[in-house]
């Protein structure tokens, strides 16, 4: 497409900041009250009691958490935790709730997407979370109706995206900014954005309610083969090397601090759970489904998979600068408060199991 955002991107912000999520703000402040209360009480066993501990994980069903999906259906996470850490994962089915359970202590880490990330980071001074690693790049699009050729063709169109301030609700606002049309954030503008689950989105395109979506994968895929549409944006155009993160794994800073040794062997089962990705992306995309189906009560068809399984990429690189570039289209779009995140990530426990997986490969462990 070679579709991009000559000036969004080194523009209004020109800085390392980022954001205070707007519309988060209740939840967050609420969620802040609570987690007064909750403590640490997972992250060392009760007095007198033995372990194990716990840990608490937040994943979603979706296709661009396969690593958090595939670790948990594996049994990769729980063999790398060992018998003194006690694994306990949690669905949740949007960002808001995850970041909510992490303020208040229900959950200890959780794949999220790095918008949600950074907003937790900011609402809490910086205090709250820790982004340690990368999992997902890439896998989003802008799918139309097949009338839709350019982004004039855009000007009084109704698009969805999957929730405001997500990351491609951003990318979606930006773009259209960049191709000069407006999209306010209570759906007043040139053309007009509704965010709403993706399942929604499908069905409302189908019925020409909406004229198109700016969302993840497999969804993008499904808009096109099952509903007929067009990929009018690829995601992966707008990006250097076609890479940016999409969900990274982030976890309390209270829990890092109390348990950093169960954190460094949860990152070294989502090493080795992304390396048995990569050597066998079937029998991985057969574990999602069945993580898929047992959430949600289906699963995604094969070809569907198949086809979008090559849109995404796994890595632990969480893609900082793709974070600092997303946040700043944020604020372009008057969606985020400009929010110094220098101290947001912290990859040290990652770099050291790299390191002890290249040195125990070089000896042949």
């Amino acid at each position: 497409m070679g579709l991009e955002f000559p000036s969004l991107a080194r523009s209004a912000l020109n800085t390392r900041s980022t954001i205070a999520w707007k519309p988060f703000a209740i939840v967050v402040a609420l969620a802040l009250g609570l987690s007064a209360c909750a403590g640490t009480a997972s992250s060392a066993p009760p007095q007198g009691r033995p372990n194990p501990i716990e840990l608490r994980l937040g994943y979603f069903p979706n296709l661009t958490h396969a690593p958090g999906l595939v670790g948990i259906g594996t049994g990769e996470f729980q063999r790398s935790l060992g018998t003194d850490v006690k694994l306990i994962p949690t669905v949740f089915k949007a960002g808001p709730a995850a970041v909510e359970a992490l303020f208040a202590g229900s959950v200890d880490a959780a794949f999220i997407g790095p918008n949600p990330a950074v907003n937790a980071f900011a609402k809490s001074n910086g205090d709250a979370i820790r982004i340690v690693s990368g999992s997902t790049s890439g896998g989003a699009a802008l799918v139309v109706r097949t009338d839709i050729d350019k982004a004039d063709d855009l000007r009084g169109a109704t698009v969805a995206s999957p929730q405001i301030g997500s990351t491609q609700d951003i990318s979606l606002r930006a773009w259209l900014k960049e191709n000069g049309l407006t999209s306010g954030v209570t759906g007043a503008g040139e053309v007009s954005v509704v965010p709403q689950p993706n399942s929604q989105t499908l069905d409302a395109f189908r019925q020409g309610r909406i004229d198109g979506a700016w969302v993840p994968e497999p969804w993008a895929t499904r808009l096109v083969r099952e509903a007929g549409g067009r990929v009018l944006v690829d995601e992966r155009d707008l990006w250097p090397d076609g890479k940016w993160a999409t969900t990274v794994l982030v976890v309390r800073t209270d829990y890092l601090k109390a348990s950093p040794d169960a954190i460094s062997r949860l990152l070294s089962g989502l090493e080795r759970t992304i390396a048995s990705i990569h050597a066998d992306p079937a029998e991985a995309q057969a574990v999602l489904n069945d993580q898929i189906e047992a959430v949600t009560g289906k699963r995604i068809a094969p070809e569907i998979l198949n086809e979008a399984w090559g849109k995404v990429q796994f890595t632990t690189d969480p893609l900082p600068e793709s974070i600092r570039e997303s946040a700043d289209r944020a604020v372009a779009v008057d969606l985020l408060d400009p929010v110094d995140i220098d101290g947001i990530f912290d990859t040290d426990l990652l770099s050291e199991s790299q390191t002890r997986s290249s040195r125990d490969s070089l000896e042949g462990k």
